[in-house]
């Protein structure tokens, strides 16, 4: 069974999505476990469904992921992004939508180091004047 599939690879933060898009019937596999197994918060569920949501795809293709690293969040906005390339590099036609919505867009925030002398990146120690 050779079907053709679509790869990508969609980032944020710290974690990392290998996504491979197929021709099917919906179903969203994430490192072996159903969507909804994986991601329980319905934030989560709305933020990786919100590519195929655009594109009109939800029911037209099968979707396996491999995503590593960072926290639930982070992992959901990487299979977002994954998917959205994904779907990109599947239909050319796709590519201003996925831009318009955002999708293809790495977001670049990350967390800001610690820096020396301050309690936390930011936070400086109480000032005391006598």
């Amino acid at each position: 069974m050779a079907t053709r599939f679509y790869y990508a690879v969609g980032r944020r933060k710290t974690a990392s999505a290998q996504v491979r898009i197929y021709p099917g019937e919906g179903k969203i596999v994430i490192n072996n476990k159903p969507l909804e197994e994986y991601f329980t918060r319905p934030v989560d569920l709305v933020t990786v469904m919100a590519p195929l949501k655009a594109a009109g795809m939800e029911d037209k293709v099968n979707i396996t992921v491999v995503v590593k690293g960072g926290g639930i969040s982070g992992q959901a906005g990487a299979v977002a992004h994954g998917i959205a390339r994904a779907l990109s590099v599947m239909d050319e036609d796709l590519r201003p939508v996925m831009r318009k919505g955002g999708f293809l867009t790495r977001d670049a925030r990350m967390k800001e180091r610690k820096k020396y002398g301050l309690k936390r990146a930011r936070k400086a120690p109480q000032y005391t004047k006598r």
